[in-house]
């Protein structure tokens, strides 16, 4: 059942949340004139049966605003496959009482977001908004999903649109995977169809079809309203009845029954063949639905088979063996069925010894041998991921709704938790032996073409390695409510940030280099030293190490950047000491082990290929070596793989021997003894205090080539970026103008958007984004479209840009975009971490700490002459780059 939050993540190219919805208890009928006391959560259902949840949380000045409906892939028939998710797109496209785009420009304009997401099971419309504009959240989303006018030249615009995502979608790895197990594990359910549908059914649903779709299952029944931020309950159900109380129910409620389990009649195996680098494959075994009994149990079953780095398929595979690039196990379920899924991304000559042992690997898992270590870790890290969801508010209402819609109702997560503290081995056994068995075993590979891999080879080894002889194997207080920045010895700093809500503390460790440290022939080194960092001390190995962790379900990672390079850990404030004393071990006593060294250069070039497999990430891999001709900005940042492979541990420790005596910048937000982290940073900085190399800060030389055109046969779409440099992060004053410019051209109500996406219909994705270093910056502007349409989309940016320069812009607009920037901020800083990394890094690059909010302040003032005046100077055709993947 925590999986909700992960199954998002995991599927967000099937188009939303994966969870739906089962018979949850119904709330009593209460008036809406009962007295609601304290900050709840409140649950009350409407005499309509429209359920209302109402959480009162003050930490930030927002309030999330959701509405969802019984309604999804799920409930469509074949003919209709889609039209719940193009319904989703449709809502944007203009109300009774609003035109195309003006929901989204309506909040947007106050400073907040929106979005949609379509499940198989539900469809979720949600607003997070400043708290004093949570009635124009709750109305805003109440008009889209009630009252939407399916414009027939829009519908036949977002059509298009739509199919522009499934083209997308059909480029990426994951997607397909997940299609294709589809229709192996739910053939003959309304779970075999992708959310999106098939081009055949989304170009034949008609405005009536909708209308109809709408009227039979937007039932207040079948709706529940979810509003949690700094709000007043008691007005808010006041609202809720106003709006929806005067609507009834015009049909019956419909009952998601469970799908019985298909007999796979495996191990199945199904090849596709693709232009792809690397082997994506995944293995699944069909379960229960989530309302079963056995839920927690086959969570925790999956966590320790691969939920972390800890796990058993990872420690044999990924760390003893090194068969593939990466792996993990999740048990995935939902409203009507569910299924175990064991993934894997691994190099061509490596799949058949690998299938092989993965086969006679879960062929002889016996749980009887788990350690009481694996169980007590694996229920803690499954704890903790349902604790952190209320660090955010977004992620809070994600919960509760969750919760309270799909998961039985708000009191499923103490009744999971004590399931899950109750199960033991001798319960995994039995559902290990329900569940993982080879006639239940479907897989799908994605594989190079002419790979040379056969369904009938690989079936027969995974039936001549099951079932196998069972083999025993043994697995080795928060200070004050204000932030305090403290001068350390040699010039660090250390920044402590209160925060008393959650029992938790991030930690950010900055320091100027990464990149800058290096010369050309050395790129990648950075990436390589952040990895191998964290994989040993001298009283740990890299194992210790991930144990050490995942016993405290804590996180530790390093990473390097074009200026910087960064340590961080997040941790229950239990651990504080735990976590501080490892720190330590690593940054001043670092053995850089040749084996993780190999392995790590195995792992960078496995992302660099991954990455290439997709074509943003082959776009984005590639923009800054284009666009820059010297100094780290032209780096490519993981490097090349012919150059990476031959460093050595002489050159790591080279490395870090630079990057550690330079100054650092250690922040800590959440709960810590002050006096306790203060002694640590300064023992700390004394112990790496030394000789600082200098961080090379040149201003770097644009490419004398303007144009590049890179290839990606087997797609379907091409990708467009545009870039237009401008000055860096340094100069505060253009920055905060180019920040507004950036916020009226982006989001759903942004000037791109409205005209390529919503009148052209060119894309699924139109937008622009800024990037800045102190030293250079740029603006781009980016689409994905069909080959054929990238003429368009040129002039499309063309036409945006010229009116941009031609005359100011009117004032709602500019004030619309001053109002993202505002709520960007807050949205994206509500994590401890968000909020500590923002701290270190601004203060490591020589910044003010306060240095984003002076920007936001600055963008207040600026006017829509200014913003033309920027058009005017930046967005200069005669200075611009274009970049692009073509099938």
């Amino acid at each position: 059942m925590r999986r909700f939050l992960l199954c998002i993540g995991v599927l967000l190219m099937t188009l939303g949340c994966v969870h739906a919805q089962n018979s949850v208890p119904r709330p009593a009928d209460v008036p809406p004139s009962a007295p609601l006391t304290g900050d709840g959560p409140h649950v009350v259902r409407l005499k309509n049966g429209l359920t209302v949840l109402v959480k009162r949380d003050d930490r930030f000045p927002l309030a999330n605003v959701r509405l969802y409906v019984r309604t999804g892939s799920a409930y469509e028939n074949p003919a209709q496959a889609g039209i719940s998710h193009l319904l989703e797109h449709m809502v944007f496209k203009g109300t009774e009482k609003l035109g195309p785009g003006e929901a989204a420009k309506r909040i947007e304009s106050a400073g907040g977001d929106m979005n949609a997401a379509t499940s198989f099971d539900y469809t979720v419309y949600y607003v997070e908004v400043p708290d004093k504009d949570w009635s124009l959240g709750l109305d805003t989303i109440t008009d889209m999903a009630l009252h939407a006018r399916i414009d027939p030249k829009e519908l036949a615009s977002e059509k298009q649109v739509v199919l522009s995502e499934l083209a997308r979608g059909e480029d990426t790895p994951g997607s397909r995977l997940f299609e294709s197990f589809q229709g192996m594990l739910f053939k003959g359910t309304s779970y075999e169809w992708p959310i999106i549908g098939f081009r055949d059914t989304v170009s034949k649903i008609t405005e009536a079809d909708i209308h109809r779709y709408v009227a039979e299952h937007y039932q207040p029944q079948s709706m529940l309203l979810s509003v949690v931020g700094k709000v007043d309950p008691q007005a808010v159900l006041a609202r809720a009845e106003a709006v929806f109380g005067g609507m009834a129910n015009t049909t019956a409620e419909i009952e998601a029954q469970p799908f019985p389990l298909r007999d796979i009649q495996g191990p199945k195996v199904t090849l596709v063949p693709g232009k792809w680098n690397k082997v994506y494959l995944g293995v699944a075994f069909p379960l229960p639905d989530q309302n079963s009994a056995q839920t927690p149990g086959l969570e925790l079953l999956a966590q320790v088979l691969g939920g972390d780095e800890t796990s058993r398929l990872y420690r044999e595979f990924k760390y003893e063996r090194r068969m593939v690039d990466e792996i993990d196990c999740q048990a995935m379920t939902l409203a009507r069925g569910g299924f175990l899924y064991v993934s894997a991304t691994l190099d061509r000559d490596k799949v058949e010894p690998f299938w092989k042992a993965l086969a006679a690997s879960l062929a002889a898992l016996d749980p009887a041998t788990f350690t009481d270590d694996e169980l007590a870790r694996a229920k803690l890290n499954l704890e903790s991921s349902l604790l952190l969801t209320k660090e955010t508010l977004s992620g809070l209402a994600s919960k509760l709704g969750y919760f309270q819609f799909q998961g039985g109702g708000l009191r499923a997560e103490d009744v999971y938790l004590r399931a899950l503290a109750d199960t033991g081995r001798d319960q995994l056994k039995e559902l290990a032996h329900d569940y993982l068995r080879p006639d239940r075993m479907a897989a799908v590979l994605l594989v190079p073409e002419n790979s040379g891999l056969s369904t009938e080879s690989l079936e027969q080894a995974a039936r001549k390695a099951w079932p196998a002889p069972v083999k025993a194997k043994a697995l080795a207080d928060a200070e004050a409510d204000k932030q305090e920045v403290l001068d350390l010895p040699g010039g660090s700093k250390l920044v402590l940030l209160p925060d008393p809500t959650l029992p938790y503390a991030s930690l950010s460790l900055a320091w100027p280099g990464g990149d800058s440290l290096v010369d050309a022939e050395r790129q990648g080194l950075p990436a390589l030293a952040a990895r191998v960092l964290t994989r040993g001390t001298k009283k740990r190995n890299a194992t210790r190490i991930e144990d050490f962790l995942s016993d405290r379900a804590a996180e530790l990672s390093a990473s390097a950047g074009r200026g910087t390079f960064a340590v961080s850990a997040k941790y229950p404030s239990r651990f504080s000491e735990d976590i501080l004393g490892l720190l330590r071990e690593m940054l001043t006593g670092p053995t850089w082990p040749a084996k993780e060294l190999a392995l790590a250069k195995q792992d960078q070039a496995a992302r660099i290929h991954r990455g290439e497999d997709q074509p943003i990430g082959l776009l984005f891999r590639n923009v800054h070596p284009f666009l820059f001709a010297s100094g780290p900005y032209s780096y490519y940042q993981l490097g090349k793989p012919e150059q990476f492979d031959a460093f050595t541990v002489q050159d790591l420790r080279r490395f870090w021997a630079k990057q550690s005596r330079q100054p650092f910048v250690l922040a800590l937000c959440g709960q810590f003894d002050a006096e306790r982290v203060r002694d640590f940073a300064a023992t700390l900085a004394k112990s790496l205090e030394g000789q600082a190399t200098a961080v090379d800060t040149a201003t770097p030389t644009w490419g004398g080539i303007r144009e590049k055109a890179l290839r990606l046969p087997g797609r379907s779409q091409a990708h467009l970026l545009t870039v237009f440099p401008t000055p860096g992060r340094d100069d505060l004053e253009t920055g905060a103008g180019l920040s507004v410019l950036r916020a009226a051209l982006a989001g759903q109500s942004g000037l791109l958007f409205r005209d390529l996406r919503d009148k052209q219909g060119l894309g699924y994705t139109v937008t622009a984004f800024l990037w800045q270093a102190p030293k250079a910056g740029f603006m781009a502007f980016y689409i994905g479209t069909e080959p054929d349409k990238l003429d368009q989309a040129r002039q499309g940016f063309h036409k945006v840009v010229e009116a941009l320069r031609a005359a100011p812009l009117p004032a709602e607009e500019v004030e619309r975009a001053r109002n993202i920037l505002s709520g960007e901020y807050y949205q994206e800083h509500q994590s401890l971490a968000s909020r500590g990394g923002e701290a270190a890094g601004l203060l490591a690059q020589g910044y003010e700490l306060d240095r984003e909010r002076k920007l936001i302040q600055t963008a207040q003032s600026v006017t829509p002459e200014q913003l033309r005046d920027l058009a005017r100077r930046w967005l200069n055709w005669d200075r611009a780059y274009e970049m692009r993947v073509e099938p």
